[in-house]
């Protein structure tokens, strides 16, 4: 579990002591759980839960499905699929026709995390 919740800070781009202020838990406890020293209680998932609404709980505790749940409506992006295996020939590429530079004072894509089912995760960064 401590792999995934590294995974979640880094999809949240949170450092461990963001996460720890919005639990509001000491940031000792969110080190001792990633180091694999302790393990979750209760009153952690709950707050998690709280707090995160969009996180996958099953995911992380277990490790199947999703990091986050399905949006109800918003299944897709641009042409591939974001979320879940059902589609997994599309999961493989998102494309998009939109312009690399968006004009001036709109915002872009700055990172972008990609997980794979290994529990790895690799970040890639916009340059400039």
């Amino acid at each position: 579990m401590n792999t995934r919740l590294e995974q979640f800070l880094a999809a949240e781009n949170i450092t461990q002591s963001q996460f720890a202020d919005t639990l509001g838990v000491a940031s000792s406890s969110i080190s001792h759980l990633l180091g694999g020293r302790n393990k979750p209680s209760y009153d952690f998932i709950e707050s998690l839960a709280r707090c995160y609404p969009e996180l996958n709980l099953e995911w992380l505790i277990t490790g199947s499905g999703c990091m986050y749940k399905k949006p109800q409506n918003a299944t897709n992006f641009a042409e591939g699929t974001l979320f879940g295996p059902e589609n997994e020939s599309q999961n493989k590429t998102i494309t998009s026709n939109r312009k690399t530079q968006p004009p001036k004072g709109q915002r872009s894509i700055s990172k972008i995390v990609v997980f794979y089912n290994d529990g790895t995760f690799e970040e890639l960064s916009r340059e400039g």
